[in-house]
Parts: structure tokens; C-alpha cells; sequence
């Protein structure tokens, strides 16, 4: 009995007290506790970049969900990141509309500058590039979100701009 006692207490250690009141203040809008699924994962990925495997478990726990339930929520999302990234997050649209426009030649250009490929964090942990499938922008496109920042009608010259030689420690 004594074991799952010490597994329960090290989940309930996992997440700050911060992070436990701000979930807490979020059950108090939705009928069902996971209801708010979404909103504690962005709450723990706001605080520590990512959500890793024992922060998924802790508030799937805290929810009253299985940590799969929750497993299937996060990784449905592409703005919830299940390892670690870089300090900004380059979300690369690979839509039909980017595609037409050239997405595939300024990826490559991205790519080279940083040193990276989709899914992989640059050696200085600044940049991870990620695809999505639309960033809504389409009447701009070819398009990319760096950080925040929604980038449009990218091409070669942004990308020196933007990157330089990253990948080398150049300009940025």
C-alpha cells in the first residue's frame, strides 16, 4: 500500500503550487475537469517550455483522466510540445498554398542557415523548427510563425535577415 502512496505524492510534487492554482482557478469555468485539458497543458508548457512525461501524468491525475487520455489530447494539439524545444519555436506552414509558393525551396534555406531539419532544436537550443499544415495566413503565404512573430511572403533575403548563419553563430 505504502508504494502507491510515495507514487501519488511524487506526482503531486511534480507541479508548483502555482501551476496547481492556476489549473485549479481553470476547473472552476468547465463542467467536467477534463473540461480543461487544454488549458493545464498550456499552463505547465507556459511555465516550463514543454510538458515531459511526469507533468503530462501529474495533471492528467489532477484532472481525472488517464495519462493516455490526456497523452491523446497533447499531441492532437501541434502547439503543445511533448519535449523540449528551443527558445522560439520556428511552426513552418507546409500547406497547399505555401507549397505553391514555394515553401519547399525556403525550408531548405531555413534548414541550411540554421543547421536543422523538421523536429530538431539548433546546437545553441535558440531555434526548433517545426511544420504545420496552415497558419491561416494563405493570401500571404509562403508563411512561418517565429516565436510570436507571423512571418509572410518569405523568401531568401528574410531568411539571411531573420537567421544569418545561425548555424555558425552569424547575424540573426
Amino acid at each position: 500500500m505504502s508504494k502507491p502512496q510515495m507514487i501519488q505524492t511524487d506526482l503531486d510534487s511534480v507541479l508548483t503550487a502555482q501551476e496547481i492554482a492556476e489549473i485549479d482557478a481553470e476547473l472552476g469555468h468547465v463542467p467536467y475537469k477534463s473540461g480543461a485539458a487544454i488549458d493545464a497543458l498550456k499552463i505547465v508548457q507556459a511555465k516550463r517550455g514543454w510538458v515531459s512525461d511526469e507533468c503530462l501524468q501529474a495533471i492528467a491525475r489532477r484532472l481525472e483522466m488517464s495519462a493516455e487520455e490526456l497523452e491523446g489530447v497533447a499531441t492532437f494539439y501541434n502547439l503543445i510540445y511533448r519535449r523540449p524545444v528551443g527558445e522560439k519555436v520556428i511552426l513552418f506552414c507546409d500547406s497547399v498554398s505555401c507549397w505553391i509558393c514555394g515553401c519547399d525551396d525556403i525550408k531548405e534555406k531555413i534548414s541550411a542557415a540554421l543547421g536543422v531539419d523538421y523536429g530538431e532544436t539548433t546546437a545553441d537550443n535558440q531555434y526548433t523548427l517545426l511544420p504545420v499544415p496552415c497558419l491561416g495566413a494563405c493570401d500571404r503565404a509562403p508563411v512561418m510563425m517565429v516565436g510570436d512573430d507571423l512571418v509572410t511572403h518569405i523568401d531568401e533575403a528574410q531568411v539571411k535577415a531573420l537567421f544569418g548563419d545561425a548555424k555558425t553563430g552569424g547575424d540573426q
